[in-house]
């Protein structure tokens, strides 16, 4: 796995796929510069060898051409986080782009216009490729939150490169991360699985069986599992379509010596509001009229043990509602439990758009070994998929 530290950027023009796809408010200002930040370690080391940095990303969904989604938006942004001035290119092909990265010099970092102004983008065109590869040396690939989808400049563009590609400090640290849970973690490990649906978790849990000792579901999610177990559920979301798969998954963590933690007890409503009437009851006997929004004081009293023993937790998913106060404590109480275990020695790792929005909602990001910026790439890492933007790397 090539990295940054296998190379010299002396003299050398980098070429970076970033993702700064960052919120901006009505004014266009950046509202969160996450992801700006995240790439800052990569471009201080090309800097620092005396090289000259080239970033390319997308923002938002554009139809064509249109200013809104302009990244000149973030150029004062970028240049406050990088501690250095940015030089913009209105256009990221063609002779606009061309001369800005001739004149480019050492020390000095441009930003190009938006890559989805050009459908060639999404559609991983070849010509389209070899373009952005002419403007740079050294292709270095820092947006593993694009690493999944096989575009022009997070896949295609890595074959103009075949000696001259690596990983950046960010998307490698998203893969040494990815595999310290996966194929070399300490035991015991634990996943925390939430959300919604069963269905959009089948694959990873099915990736997954091989290589945890525990799993607590929790979520919306939990309730499929309890009906297929007989339970009453009263008007708790459930996938009805999917409870033989619940079955087949206990069926199979009990063969693999899995242990699975389904909640005990949880808060029930009797609406989807915040302001709705609570009792805490048995999971497996909600009223009619009443649903399930939050796990209950015995399920997290349960999921503490397991936490507390786990020395590899990977956590994708919350325990509940959290958008809403009343019902944000379950996923707020497993956030301070998985903090903890870190703090005596644990590996924990976040990911998911849902946990990520979570911890950084509840002051816990800081209290976790590592908190992905990628949803849907490490989704699909858990899975088990090779992702083409890493494989591209790779090969």
């Amino acid at each position: 796995m090539k990295t940054l530290q296998d190379f010299n950027f002396y003299a050398q023009k980098a070429i970076i796929r970033v993702d700064f796809n960052v919120p901006l408010d009505e004014y266009f200002n950046v509202t969160d510069a996450n992801r700006i930040e995240a790439a800052k370690p990569t471009i201080d080391k090309i800097l620092a060898d005396g090289g000259s940095v080239i970033l390319m990303s997308h923002l938002g969904r554009p139809k064509g051409k249109q200013d809104q989604f302009s990244l000149r938006h973030i150029v004062a942004k970028t240049a406050e986080v990088l501690g250095v001035s940015v030089q913009f290119a209105p256009d990221c092909r063609g002779e606009i782009a061309q001369q800005a990265a001739r004149q480019l010099k050492a020390g000095e970092v441009l930003l190009l216009e938006n890559l989805r102004f050009y459908a060639e983008e999404e559609a991983g065109d070849v010509a389209f490729a070899k373009e952005l590869a002419s403007l740079g040396d050294i292709y270095v690939n820092d947006a593993f939150g694009t690493a999944h989808r096989a575009h022009a400049s997070t896949t295609i563009i890595a074959q103009f490169f075949p000696e001259k590609k690596c990983f950046g400090a960010l998307l490698a640290k998203e893969i040494d991360s990815l595999n310290r849970v996966l194929n070399n973690s300490v035991k015991p490990v634990t996943a925390v699985l939430g959300g919604s649906k069963v269905s959009s978790k089948i694959t990873v849990i099915e990736n997954i069986l091989d290589k945890v000792d525990h799993m607590i579901i929790g979520g919306g999610m939990t309730f499929t599992f309890v009906k297929a177990l007989g339970g009453a559920i009263g008007d708790s979301i459930c996938e009805d379509d999917k409870q033989e798969l619940a079955l087949e998954i206990l069926r199979l963590a009990k063969e693999k010596n899995v242990q699975v933690h389904l909640p005990v007890d949880v808060v029930a409503a009797d609406s989807f509001s915040n302001d709705a009437q609570t009792q805490v009851v048995d999971v497996t006997k909600i009223p009619d009229g009443w649903q399930g929004l939050d796990a209950g004081p015995k399920s997290l009293e349960n999921f503490r043990a397991v936490i507390m023993e786990s020395k590899t937790i990977l956590w994708n998913g919350p325990l509940g509602v959290f958008e809403m106060e009343s019902f944000a404590k379950g996923t707020i109480t497993l956030g301070n439990f998985i903090a903890e275990s870190t703090q005596n020695g644990a590996f924990s790792l976040v990911g998911g758009g849902d946990s990520v929005a979570a911890v950084k909602q509840f002051g816990l990001e800081d209290k976790m070994s590592y908190v992905s910026t990628g949803g849907g790439a490490m989704l699909e890492m858990l899975e088990g998929k090779v992702l083409p933007g890493i494989a591209a790397i790779l090969n």
